[in-house]
C-alpha cells in the first residue's frame, strides 16, 4: 500500500481531514505535538473511560490503558467502553475494542499488570502519566518518578458526587494567544480616549510563558497552623481535605492558595459543561484526602454494600485527619459521607473532560494549564481551581 502524500507541515492528508476541526482550534504545531505523544492511563473505571475517550479523539500517538482489576457489576453504570456481559473480565481488556474504534489512527494498548509492580524504566516510554484509582503511596511514588524523568504527571478520581484532578508539570513552557494592542498615532486624533492603548480584535500574537509546579507530596504537606494558612483556610475548598491522610506531615510547607476559574474546554466532552459555574463555596473544599486515606487503608473505595460500616469509618478518618492537621473537623460537614459512594456518570464526564483537556494542553504546549488542583462538587455543579503548595 502506498502511503498518502503528507500535507504541509508533516501531517498526512488523512490526518489533516480527521483532525481538521482541532487544527483550526489549536493550530497545526499543537496537533503535531499531540500526534507524537504517548500517554499512560492507569485505572479504567468511569473516569478512566472518559479520559481515554477524549485523548483518543484528540489524536495522541498512543494510549496505554493499565488496570489489573476485573469488571465489577457496578462498573458499567459509568464505564461506557465496557460491553454488557463483561463482568469478571479484566477492565482494560474489556475496554479495548470500543476505545480503539473511536480513532483507528491512535495506537491503543492494554496492560493488565498491577501498577505497583512496574519499575521506573516502564514509565520513561511515556510523555504523560495519568493515575486514577490509585493509593496514596503509588501516587507519591509515580509522581517522583515522573518528576525525575521530566514526564508530565496527572491524577484524578471521582467519589460519588465529588471529583478532583491534580497536575505536576515541573517547569512547563507554553504559548498563549493574545490580542494585539494597537496604539493610536499622535496627531491623528484628539481626546483622552485616544491616549489609551486600544485592542485590535482582528489581530493576535502568540506569547511564550512558563509556569512551575510542585510535587503532589508538597501539595498535600501544607502547614495549616501558620497565620497565613489559617487566613487562607476560609477560602480553601473542604474537598481538598478528602484527599488527606495522616502520613502527610505538617510543618514543611506553607499554603498559598490562588483561586481562579478556567472553564473553556477545547474537548467539549459533555453538554453539562455549559452549566459549569465557579464558586468559592466553603462546603465544597476539603473532601478527597479522607477518601484517599480510606482507599489506602482498605484497598478499595467506599461501597454501598457496606454503607453503614464505611460511613462510620469515613467519619472517624475525617476526625483523625483534620485533627492531625490542626483543622476543625466541622469544616468538612458530617453529611459528606452520603455523597461519596460509587461513581456518578455525569461527574465522571465533567472531571474526565477537564483532566483530558489539561493533558492535551500540556502535551501540545498550548494555553495556560491549571496549577495545580481542580475540585468539582456535583451536588452544586460548582468547580474551582486552587494552587496549593509551597510559596
Amino acid at each position: 500500500m502506498v502511503e498518502k502524500e503528507e500535507a504541509g507541515g508533516g501531517i498526512s492528508e488523512e490526518e489533516a481531514a480527521q483532525y481538521d476541526r482541532q487544527i483550526r482550534l489549536w493550530g497545526l504545531e499543537a496537533q503535531k505535538r499531540l500526534r507524537a505523544s504517548r500517554v499512560l492511563l492507569v485505572g479504567m473505571k468511569g473516569l478512566g473511560a472518559e479520559i481515554a475517550k477524549n485523548l483518543i479523539l484528540a489524536g495522541v500517538k498512543g494510549l496505554t490503558m493499565l488496570d489489573h482489576e476485573q469488571v465489577s457489576p457496578e462498573d458499567p453504570g459509568a464505564q461506557f467502553l465496557i460491553r454488557t456481559g463483561s463482568v469478571g473480565r479484566n477492565r482494560a481488556e474489556a475496554s479495548l475494542e470500543r476505545a480503539q474504534n473511536l480513532n483507528p489512527m491512535v495506537d491503543v494498548k492494554v496492560d493488565t499488570e498491577n501498577i505497583e509492580k512496574k519499575p521506573e524504566s516502564f514509565f520513561t516510554q511515556f510523555d504523560a502519566v495519568c493515575l486514577t484509582c490509585c493509593s496514596r503511596d503509588v501516587i507519591v511514588k509515580v509522581d517522583q518518578i515522573c518528576h525525575k524523568n521530566s514526564i508530565k504527571f496527572f491524577m484524578g478520581d471521582v467519589f460519588g458526587y465529588h471529583g478532583y484532578t491534580f497536575a505536576n508539570l515541573g517547569e512547563h513552557e507554553f504559548v498563549e494567544e493574545k490580542t494585539k494592542v494597537a496604539k493610536v498615532s499622535q496627531g491623528i486624533e484628539d481626546g483622552p480616549d485616544t491616549k489609551r492603548a486600544k485592542l485590535d480584535s482582528s489581530e493576535t500574537t502568540m506569547v511564550k510563558k512558563k509556569v512551575v509546579f510542585c510535587s503532589v507530596k508538597e501539595a498535600l504537606e501544607v502547614d495549616w497552623s501558620s497565620d497565613k494558612a489559617k487566613a487562607a483556610l476560609k477560602r480553601t475548598t473542604p474537598d481538598y481535605f478528602l484527599l488527606q491522610g495522616p502520613c502527610w506531615k505538617r510543618g514543611s510547607v506553607s499554603a498559598i492558595p490562588h483561586h481562579f476559574c478556567s472553564l473553556s474546554s477545547t474537548l467539549s466532552p459533555h453538554a453539562c459543561l455549559k452549566a459549569f459555574v465557579y464558586s468559592r463555596s466553603e462546603s465544597q473544599r476539603h473532601t478527597h484526602r479522607v477518601l484517599l486515606k480510606f482507599r489506602t487503608d482498605k484497598g478499595r473505595d467506599p461501597s454501598s454494600d457496606t454503607f453503614g460500616e464505611d460511613s462510620e469509618l469515613l467519619l472517624q478518618i475525617r476526625n483523625d485527619v483534620l485533627d492531625a492537621l490542626g483543622v476543625n473537623p466541622d469544616l468538612l460537614p458530617g453529611d459528606f459521607v452520603r455523597y461519596c459512594f460509587s461513581e456518578m456518570a455525569p461527574v465522571c464526564a465533567v472531571v474526565g473532560g477537564i483532566l483530558a483537556q489539561e493533558i492535551v494542553k500540556a502535551l501540545s504546549q498550548r494555553d495556560r494549564p491549571h496549577n495545580n488542583f481542580f475540585f468539582f462538587d456535583g451536588m452544586k455543579g460548582n468547580g474551582i481551581v486552587e494552587c496549593l503548595g509551597p510559596k
